[in-house]
């Protein structure tokens, strides 16, 4: 009987951890704002659709997915103008993400999009929890509101992305 209990308690802790995964923001918030080299990134992209993927130099799944983005999203809709995607790396004290890790990266994975420091992982806090991990995708509407979420990286949730921001370019 406690078996079943605790079974059945733990299949919706189970269920809210899955659909949270690690972020504080949820699909329909509006956006929060940031700044990029010390200019509003918002107001600059104001009306596009934005793709963040939060990403790092040291994680292996961040690299493996990399190219997925590079080849299926960014070659596709690069000269979109309605299209933004920037990279995030998410920076800290332990796994610092300087101009040396960002280029090993950008070599490693021969990816073209922009890629900018996350210093002290300041922009990553706003959407997820400080010690959340990466990798992670953020779709905002051209209104600045967020669209989808990803966490890790799974080729299903991956194609779904894909089609939400196909969906929001073509609305």
């Amino acid at each position: 009987m406690k078996k079943i209990f605790i079974f059945l308690f733990l299949i919706p802790l189970i269920n809210f951890c899955q659909e949270k995964r690690g972020y504080i923001v949820n699909i329909g918030d509006k956006s929060p704002e940031f700044s990029i080299n010390e200019k509003n990134f918002f107001k600059q992209n104001k009306g596009k659709v934005i793709m963040l993927q939060f990403t790092a130099s040291w994680c292996s799944v961040c690299i493996r997915e990399m190219p997925y983005i590079e080849k299926e999203i960014w070659l596709k809709h690069k000269e979109n103008e309605d299209f933004v995607l920037i990279a995030l790396a998410k920076d800290t004290e332990q796994y610092p993400q300087g101009t040396k890790e960002i280029t090993q990266m950008i070599e490693k994975t021969e990816v073209t999009y922009p890629i900018f420091r996350d210093e002290n992982s300041k922009i990553f806090n706003l959407f997820a929890e400080n010690k959340a991990g990466v990798t992670r995708n953020v779709i905002i509407d051209k209104k600045g509101n967020i669209a989808f979420l990803t966490r890790l990286f799974e080729r299903n949730e991956f194609n779904e992305m894909k089609n939400k921001i196909n969906n929001l370019l073509n609305n």
